[in-house]
C-alpha cells in the first residue's frame, strides 16, 4: 500500500487545480474588496474578535487590509499562471491567514478550507507544467505526481463532508427546524419560490437530502458507474446553495475538487488534448518521499482528529460552542442573543458604565452569544479600562441565547470574573451554564429578524 502512494500518475488534475484555485482566491480577494467586506469587517471598526492567540493581528487592522487583499489578488494571479509559484502560493496563504485568523465576525468553514488547501499547495508541485515556471525553466517541468497527492485531496474532502454528515444527526436537523428557521429568513428569492420554502415537505426533503449529499457524493464520485450523477447531483447542490444562502466562492470552490475524483488520464485528455500521453507501470516518485512522511502524515491525522475534539467535551457543543469550530459543523444552527455585561472597580468596588456600543459594531455586537466571543468581550473590557488606569472585574449578567429560535436560556455564569479566567481550546469552562430546557422546546417562528445572519453562523 506504502508503495502503492508514490507510484506515478499522470498530473494533469493537479495542475488543474491550480488553475481553480488561483481563480477563486482571486474573485474572493476582489469581491471582498470591490464589496466592501474588507471595510465592514476590517476598517470600520473598533476593535474585532480574532481568533484567539491571534490578538496581535488588531495591528493591522486598518487601512493596510487594503494592501493586504491586494497583493492577494496579485498572488491569486501568480498561483493561477504558475508564476513564480512558490512564492505566489505562500504568500497567498500567509495573506489569506492574517485575514482569516484576524476576525470571527464573518466566520465560514469554507475560509478555514480555503486556508488549509492553501497550506497544502505550498508543498506540492502544481506548477511542473501548463505554468509560466516550466517555460522559463524546462528543467522542473514533469507529467507525473505520486499517486499521494491526488488522495490527499479525497481525504481532505472526505473528512469535510463526513463530519458534516454526522454533525446533522440530531433533533433541530431530523425534524426540519433548522431548514424552516433558514427559508423562513430568505427574502432574497421570488414569492412563488418563498411559497414552496414554507411547505413542511419541501424543509423536511431539504433537510433529508443534506444528509443524503453529505454522506454519499464521495463514495459516488468514486465509483464509475455513479460519478457522472455525482457531478451533476453536485452542480445542482451547490447552484442552489449559491442562489439561496448566498456564500461566496464556496460553491465554486466545492466543485472544483471534482478533477480529483476522475482518472488522471481522463483530466488530461479533457483539459490538455495537445499533451503527450505517457504511461506509468508501476514507477515509484521517490523524490517525494520526505514531504508526504512529514508533513502530510501529521497533516491528515490532525484533520481527522480534530472535528472529533468536541465528544471529549463535557456537555452539547451546540449550545457551548467549545469545540465547535474547525470541526465541519456546517449550517447546522441559528444562534442569537447578546451579553449585557457589569463592570466593578476593584479598588473602590463601584460598578462603571460601560455598554457594548462603545466597542462593538451591530454585525459583532450579534456574535456575543458564544462562550469564545463573549470570553474575549470581557477582555477587551478590562483592557479599554485599563487605559484609562483602572483594574476592573468584568460579569455577564444578562447572557440570554436562544438555539434555533427557542426560548432563551443563560449562557454564562454571572458570578464569575471572565476577565479573571483563562481559556482552554480542548476542555470544559464550568462558568458555561448548561441549556436549561430540553431540545423538544417550542420553536418561535415569528422572530425573523434573528435569522437575517444565519449563513454567517457556519
Amino acid at each position: 500500500m506504502w508503495k502503492k502512494a508514490f507510484q506515478k500518475i499522470d498530473n494533469s488534475s493537479l495542475v488543474v487545480f491550480r488553475i481553480f484555485f488561483g481563480i477563486i482566491f482571486l474573485a474572493e480577494a476582489v469581491g471582498a474588496l470591490a464589496l466592501k467586506w474588507v471595510d465592514r469587517n476590517f476598517i470600520d471598526t473598533r476593535t474585532n474578535f480574532t481568533f484567539i492567540g491571534f490578538e496581535w493581528l488588531l495591528h493591522l487592522q486598518n487601512e493596510t487590509m487594503y494592501v493586504v487583499f491586494g497583493l492577494m489578488a496579485v498572488a491569486s494571479i501568480g498561483v493561477m499562471l504558475g508564476y513564480k509559484y512558490r512564492f505566489s502560493v505562500i504568500a497567498l496563504t500567509i495573506l489569506w491567514s492574517l485575514a482569516y485568523f484576524g476576525q470571527k465576525t464573518s466566520y465560514n468553514n469554507h475560509y478555514y478550507l480555503m486556508w488549509l488547501i492553501g497550506l497544502i499547495m505550498c508543498f506540492l508541485p502544481a506548477n511542473a507544467n501548463a505554468s509560466i515556471d516550466a517555460k522559463l525553466n524546462p528543467a522542473i517541468k514533469k507529467n507525473y505526481m505520486p499517486q499521494w497527492v491526488r488522495l490527499v485531496f479525497i481525504i481532505q474532502v472526505s473528512c469535510v463532508y463526513f463530519y458534516a454528515t454526522i454533525a446533522k444527526f440530531y433533533p433541530d436537523w431530523l425534524d426540519g427546524t433548522v431548514t424552516r428557521n433558514m427559508f423562513i429568513g430568505m427574502t432574497n428569492v421570488p414569492e412563488t419560490v418563498q411559497v414552496l420554502f414554507k411547505k413542511t415537505e419541501f424543509q423536511l426533503f431539504i433537510a433529508y437530502m443534506g444528509i443524503a449529499f453529505d454522506g454519499l457524493i464521495v463514495p459516488a464520485l468514486l465509483w464509475k458507474r455513479t460519478r457522472w450523477f455525482a457531478i451533476i447531483a453536485s452542480l445542482i447542490f451547490h447552484i442552489f446553495n449559491s442562489i439561496t444562502l448566498q456564500i461566496g466562492v464556496f460553491p465554486y470552490f466545492a466543485l472544483s475538487f471534482c478533477v480529483f475524483f476522475f482518472p488522471p488520464n481522463q483530466i488530461r485528455n479533457f483539459f490538455f488534448r495537445k499533451r503527450p500521453k505517457e504511461e506509468y507501470h508501476g514507477e515509484t516518485a521517490a523524490d517525494y518521499v520526505t514531504i508526504f512522511k512529514y508533513f502530510f502524515v501529521p497533516y491528515l491525522i490532525i484533520q481527522i482528529l480534530l472535528p472529533i475534539r468536541h465528544w471529549f467535551i463535557k456537555d452539547d457543543v451546540l449550545w457551548t460552542e467549545e469545540g465547535h469550530r474547525l470541526s465541519w459543523r456546517m449550517m447546522l444552527r441559528s444562534r442569537t442573543g447578546e451579553v449585557t455585561f457589569k463592570v466593578i472597580d476593584k479598588k473602590t468596588n463601584e460598578r462603571l458604565t460601560f455598554n457594548n456600543t462603545e466597542l462593538l459594531n451591530e454585525k459583532q455586537r450579534s456574535r456575543l452569544n458564544a462562550p469564545d466571543v463573549i470570553w474575549q468581550m470581557a477582555h477587551k473590557i478590562k483592557d479599554h479600562f485599563k487605559s484609562q488606569g483602572k483594574d476592573v472585574a468584568v460579569y455577564a449578567m444578562r447572557s440570554s441565547v436562544s438555539i434555533n429560535m427557542r426560548p432563551s436560556s443563560r449562557l454564562i455564569d454571572q458570578n464569575v470574573d471572565l476577565a479573571a479566567e483563562e481559556w482552554s481550546h480542548f476542555s470544559h469552562h464550568d462558568w458555561v451554564l448548561e441549556e436549561k430546557d430540553p431540545k423538544d422546546q417550542p420553536v418561535k417562528t415569528n422572530s425573523i429578524q434573528n435569522l437575517k445572519d444565519l449563513k454567517h453562523q457556519k
